[in-house]
């Protein structure tokens, strides 16, 4: 009831904006181009503003929440954006299309389920598939963050474009992104007429088509879209078990209407909903122990399921105020995911381990906030809330099948959240940052250990043994400072304090050890940066961070015979995460030719040890020479575009190589995530409102899964779920 009253009341909050009266002040004339919500056309809404003068483009974001997006060269933090043409060219098909794109990132899905989100941020990620583990890189859908990683990791379509945020975003975004944030934009509806087809096929043979319809009903004051997306991926695997060469198939359908309302210059609702689905295969398997560790080869005997079902409804009002010439923002959103999944986790034609899990989530969250502008200071100010309730429950299939064992729990969770950041321009080069949040935060379960007779799985029963809640609070404020010598130079230092909160665990099976609560993660970061344009040539982007982490939070799997692992969680060190960031842009003016490069390096340790990582019962110098999970070294690479004009129509060619050197999969540092190469391509033709293109992902074939989890079967046994390898494909875009 208390949820059900609070969830009332924000509703009303987010209601009550758009009637606000009419007749107060409104706010000065809105840059054109700017804000994606006010935009006349889809093409205006995303994060590039192409040069007039045939020079660099514009890269706009939105992540500073202010009340209109501001230029990537003006925020004060490392933040990587795409628009959506360059998504467009690139035939992204989910976020995980961007991992190879970005220094020191990587947008993976896990593997075990497909779908689940596994992102990992300057080092900061996570190893495990079980939803009341909070991530460390949030991700938010239209300013929607969402609770669980599952359902992340899906197609991507009628995108205006991606913001990779990355160091802590805690003072904005709040809980759990210590790592970063991962923001993703749709379009709006437009008050021109605008419809966006595209259809595709590429190796599988995977089929997919979207189209987007969007326009005015009544001309500037209700406009409408509705964007529907279908793929069917026939599967790109053999299993080699029964010869089926379409393993690896799902289906996917997304339908996307929306609705903005302008009755007045001053006032603006969006309100968005979204229903997906997926179903297909489970986990693509290869077991090391049984083909050597490069190569696309499965034998199983369980090809499994893996079904998604979502939806989401919010509510966006914006309301232009005279107070501080300023803008008043609301988003209440109300998200359900259901996730089943059936995968074989032992990758051999055997039934030594086979995993069976159902997650049923809701969340309902709400943020009301102001952006103005007092004289010299920005002012950027609100509340936050989120609930949510997880339901999990798993089996286990073991020994033959002779031996099933069954747990799960349910987890109920608040968060508040109070902000304020404030941008004070000393002078007209000099801008101090300063802002400030507090966020609570409780969490109650009630789990069943997964042994023999704990859960009915089928009938969603369980036996509860285990009880508790527990409340965490933390204050997480930000200092920094800009300096803009130039209008084209920005040289800027931060530090600001993140946290990650504490939580239990539903996976329980090592009885001896209970599910939880283990404590809050937190982080103090410090970043320095430049941002450097030479004339509309040339453009260099450098960032250097230390990050100290206090109390990190690890998910110790232990492999054991007859459960197949342990998953125990807890506070295990102190470590210390420092690196660097660069991106380079150059565009020649006239020539068409354009080129990016992109490089990260990322150096970890441990610097104090609280939990026995290696699990020899000791803690020792082998245990801090254990190199930090899902930490890669070293990420480079860049692309080359060249446009030319041919008749009527334009060529637009596109190569791209990026790397990724090799991280260790798990604390014990017994998984190998291994290095790799991407090498994708694009070509296309574009006439009028056509466009035709041809392209290839993965042209190495390179051999990448998301984990990489020793077993205890065999010799060299492992579980690896695999990603595609090299995708061919064409699709064909019709814009009007």
């Amino acid at each position: 009831m208390r949820v059900q009253r609070l969830s009332t009341l924000l509703l009303l909050s987010s209601a009550l904006i758009v009637t606000l009266p009419a007749a107060a002040q409104t706010s000065t004339d809105t840059p054109p181009d700017m804000p994606p919500a006010a935009a006349d056309t889809p093409e205006q809404q995303s994060n590039e503003i192409p040069s007039r003068n045939g020079g660099l483009d514009d890269i706009v974001v939105t992540a500073t929440k202010r009340g209109e997006a501001q230029s990537v060269q003006d925020v004060p933090f490392a933040v990587t954006a795409f628009g959506s043409n360059q998504l467009d060219e690139q035939h992204i098909r989910s976020i995980a299309g961007l991992s190879y794109d970005i220094p020191n990132v990587q947008l993976t899905e896990l593997g075990t389920a497909p779908g689940y989100a596994n992102f990992s941020i300057r080092g900061l990620g996570i190893n495990s598939s079980i939803p009341s583990i909070d991530p460390t890189v949030g991700t938010f859908i239209d300013g929607v963050y969402l609770g669980v990683g599952g359902g992340v990791v899906l197609d991507t379509f009628d995108l205006a474009g991606v913001e990779v945020l990355r160091g802590p975003q805690g003072l904005l975004f709040g809980r759990n992104v210590t790592g970063g944030a991962v923001v993703i934009r749709s379009t709006v509806p437009s008050n021109t007429f605008h419809v966006d087809f595209k259809a595709a096929l590429s190796t599988g043979l995977e089929k997919n088509a979207s189209i987007v319809v969007s326009g005015p009903l009544v001309q500037d004051k209700l406009q409408a879209k509705l964007a529907v997306y279908y793929n069917y991926d026939n599967g790109w695997f053999t299993n080699q078990f029964n010869n089926n060469k379409n393993f690896g198939r799902d289906r996917t359908m997304i339908v996307r209407p929306v609705l903005r309302w302008t009755p007045t210059s001053d006032v603006e609702a969006i309100l968005r909903f979204e229903h997906g689905a997926m179903r297909g295969d489970g986990a693509r398997p290869t077991n090391f122990g049984l083909f050597g560790a490069n190569t696309f080869n499965i034998s199983v005997n369980e090809e499994g399921l893996s079904r998604n079902l979502w939806n989401q409804l919010s509510l966006e009002t914006n309301f232009d105020v005279g107070f501080g010439n300023g803008k008043i923002t609301n988003i209440a959103a109300y998200r359900d995911f259901k996730g089943d999944l059936i995968t074989d986790l032992d990758a051999t034609p055997r039934t030594d381990y086979h995993f069976y899990t159902h997650t049923d989530q809701n969340q309902f969250s709400n943020e009301l906030r102001y952006a103005g502008t007092f004289g010299r200071v920005d002012v950027t100010t609100g509340l936050y809330y989120f609930g949510q309730q997880i339901e999990y429950l798993e089996k286990r299939l073991l020994s033959g099948g002779n031996l099933t064992i069954a747990g799960g729990g349910v987890q109920n969770q608040h968060s508040y959240g109070a902000f304020a950041s404030f941008d004070w321009h000393l002078t007209d080069q000099i801008t101090l940052n300063i802002g400030g949040r507090y966020s609570n935060e409780d969490k109650r379960v009630r789990i069943a250990n997964i042994v023999a007779g704990s859960c009915n799985f089928d009938a969603r029963t369980c036996n509860y043994t285990f009880f508790s809640k527990k409340r965490w609070d933390g204050f997480t404020p930000r200092l920094g400072v800009q300096f803009k010598p130039t209008d084209q130079t920005q040289l800027y230092g931060f530090y600001a304090r993140g946290f990650r909160s504490g939580g239990y665990n539903l996976r329980s099976i090592n009885t001896a050890v209970a599910p939880g609560p283990f404590d809050q993660e937190v982080q103090d970061s410090f970043e320095i940066g430049l941002k450097q344009d030479f004339g509309r040539v040339l453009r260099v982007n450098l960032a250097g961070f230390h990050n100290k982490i206090h109390n990190v939070q690890r998910e110790i799997v232990t492999p054991v015979a007859g459960v197949g692992a342990f998953q125990v969680i807890n506070n295990a060190a102190d470590v210390t995460i420092k690196g660097v960031d660069a991106e380079v842009v150059l565009k020649v003016p006239g020539t068409g030719l354009s080129m990016t490069g992109q490089l990260g390096y990322t150096d970890g340790n441990y610097d104090r040890i609280f939990a026995d990582l290696n699990n020899d019962r000791v803690i020792d110098a082998k245990d801090y020479a254990l190199i930090l999970p899902r930490l890669s070294k070293w990420t480079y690479g860049g692309s080359v575009n060249y446009s030319l004009p041919v008749g009527d129509g334009t060529i637009d060619a596109r190569g791209a190589a990026n790397y990724r050197s090799i991280a260790y999969y798990n604390e014990l540092n017994t998984g190998i995530l291994p290095a790799a190469t991407m090498v994708d391509a694009n070509l296309a033709y574009s006439v009028g409102r056509y466009k035709f293109s041809i392209f290839g992902t993965n042209l190495l074939n390179e051999v990448t899964f998301g984990i990489s989890g020793p077993l205890p079967f065999f010799a060299g046994s492992t579980f690896s779920a695999l990603n595609k390898g090299r995708v061919i494909g064409a699709e064909f875009q019709y814009k009007f």
